[in-house]
C-alpha cells in the first residue's frame, strides 16, 4: 500500500484518560514516571496507526520534563495529535494533564514529541500519508514541527 493522500491532524487525534491507581504510584503517592512514558507512547502510537492505517514503531522520544506530579486517585489525561509527516515518519505531540476528580481542576504535567515510522507487511519502513494542517493551531504546530525535524536532522549529521 502506498497511500500518500493527505489527512488532517484531527482525523487521527486521540484523547485518553487513566485513573492513577495505587499500583501506578511511587513512594510519594504520585504516578510513576515510567507509567507516564508508557501511556505517552501508547497514545502517540494510536495516533500514528490511525493516520497511516498500518503498524508503526516508535523511533524517538524528545526530551520529557515532569512539570507537576499526578497524585494517586487523580485522572491522567493524554491528548495526542500528529504535527508533521515525512516520507515514512510522523511526529506526534502529546500533552499530559492531571485532573482532580473532586474539583475538576486540571494542570499540565508534561509534554513530549514522539517520532513513529510506518511499517509494511515485512516490517520495513513504508510511505505514510501526508498531513495538511487545517486550523491556526494545527498550522502553528506544523511550523514548529518543521523546525524540530530540521534540528533533529542537523544533530544526526554532527
Amino acid at each position: 500500500m502506498n497511500d500518500r493522500s493527505e489527512k488532517t491532524p484531527t482525523e487521527s487525534a486521540v484523547e485518553m484518560r487513566e485513573l492513577v491507581l495505587p499500583n501506578d504510584t511511587n513512594s510519594h503517592g504520585n504516578v510513576l514516571g515510567g507509567k507516564v512514558l508508557h501511556l505517552m507512547d501508547l497514545a502517540c502510537a494510536m495516533v500514528a496507526m490511525r493516520h497511516c492505517r498500518r503498524p508503526v514503531v516508535t523511533a524517538a522520544m524528545d526530551n520529557v520534563e515532569f512539570l507537576a506530579p499526578i497524585p494517586g486517585g487523580h485522572f491522567m489525561i493524554l491528548k495526542a495529535m500528529i504535527n508533521h509527516t515525512g516520507r515514512t515518519s510522523m511526529e506526534i505531540g502529546v500533552r499530559v494533564e492531571g485532573e482532580d476528580p473532586r474539583t475538576g481542576d486540571i494542570i499540565h504535567t508534561s509534554s513530549a514529541y514522539l517520532t513513529f515510522v510506518g511499517l509494511d507487511d515485512r516490517k520495513r519502513p513504508v510511505e505514510v500519508p501526508g498531513m495538511v494542517p487545517g486550523s491556526d493551531d494545527e498550522k502553528r504546530r506544523y511550523a514548529e514541527a518543521v523546525e524540530r525535524v530540521n534540528h533533529r536532522r542537523a544533530c544526526r549529521r554532527d
